[in-house]
């Protein structure tokens, strides 16, 4: 994809006046815009920078090898097939680092699962998912922490929110919102018949504090004593935190050990939420923010099915289906369903960067 010069000249000079504005800023509030800015731009007008090397090296290379001695003409012919072969992925990777992206790509997150239809079976699997997401995270390098949990009767989860985080996790991991479907013959089946139940899963980018201001008064923060399935690790102390964001009616509660972390965790659970909200309004109020069906966070819409009998999982926006159901449920293999959603989605946005210049 060929873009035109005007258009990475522009990037270039966007890049210098931060890097400028950087250098003579005083104001705190300023200079942390200026710096995500900054960060934002980076990679972009490296690129560029990149291509423009590639091109200026051009000229000279064409000449050589035209030289009489066929030594320096091969040497330089080599060296010229090299770069034209390489300029069209250079110009790719420019071109996906100016197509219209989520400026949360590489936020950390808040991941909630939440049992849903099929009752005992639901919460095994909505464990299952979450066990799945844990492994997946840990093989990325990114940190786990559960903020609030509700254990199921027979194992498993009603509910559980954790906060995932490390570098890119929103971006990797924005396309597992909705409903998951599972298709097995439950433990407690004694006649053998495969059952259908169905969890939920909510991604949530971490709000960042420049995103979001919650006044306190708008706060009605409560302490209560958690309830466990018993034993040891249930709370004897009102330690756990429930948080009701008054104007919009949102609650939040986290329920470890620590009064003090469960208010950290809540507060962080409630920015992303009122973020989030922000978010789908925004979206909502753009149609065109909305072309493909993978990008649309809808919730509410199956977007995954996990057959156990035939090893199979299907995510039903790109038609996808795989046979490696056991190495995706473990998270080994869980890139394999998310990379062609990232693929579809790039390829969205570079469409519409198409239709930008054409």
């Amino acid at each position: 994809m060929r873009l035109p010069q005007a258009r990475l000249d522009q990037v270039l000079d966007r890049f210098r006046e931060i890097e400028a504005r950087m250098g003579a800023a005083t104001d705190g509030t300023e200079i942390v815009r200026l710096s995500k800015e900054h960060a934002e731009l980076k990679p972009v007008a490296e690129a560029v920078q990149a291509i423009q090397k590639v091109l200026a090296e051009k000229p000279e290379l064409e000449a050589m090898a035209a030289d009489p001695d066929p030594d320096i003409s091969e040497l330089a012919r080599d060296e010229l097939e090299r770069l034209e072969d390489s300029l069209p992925e250079m110009e790719r990777a420019v071109a996906l680092l100016l197509a219209p992206r989520d400026k949360d790509e590489n936020a950390s997150a808040i991941l909630e699962v939440r049992a849903g239809t099929g009752g005992d079976e639901a919460a095994l699997f909505a464990g299952d998912l979450f066990r799945m997401y844990q492994r997946y995270a840990a093989s990325q390098g990114w940190r786990v922490e559960v903020d609030s949990v509700s254990e199921g009767e027979m194992g498993g989860y009603k509910e559980i929110i954790a906060s995932i985080t490390g570098d890119g996790v929103f971006g990797r991991l924005k396309f597992e919102s909705g409903v998951h479907r599972v298709q097995r013959v439950p433990e407690t089946e004694a006649q053998g018949r495969i059952h259908t139940s169905a969890a939920t899963v909510a991604v949530l980018p971490e709000a960042e504090d420049v995103d979001i201001v919650i006044n306190d008064a708008d706060l009605r923060i409560d302490t209560y004593r958690s309830s466990g399935a018993g034993g040891q690790h249930v709370n004897k102390t009102d330690s756990a935190v429930r948080i009701t964001h008054l104007p919009t009616g949102v609650v939040v509660t986290s329920s470890e050990k620590s009064q003090h972390e469960n208010r950290r965790k809540a507060m962080a659970n409630l920015k992303a939420r009122l973020y989030d909200m922000q978010r789908q309004a925004l979206d909502d109020a753009r149609s065109d923010a909305r072309k493909s069906q993978v990008g649309s966070g809808d919730r509410s819409e199956r977007i995954r099915t996990y057959n156990f009998p035939q090893g199979r999982v299907t995510d039903h926006r790109i038609n996808l289906t795989l046979y490696n159901l056991a190495k995706v449920m473990e998270g080994e293999a869980l890139d394999d369903v998310i990379k062609p959603l990232i693929a579809e989605d790039q390829a969205a946005r570079l469409a519409a960067l198409e239709d930008e210049f054409s």
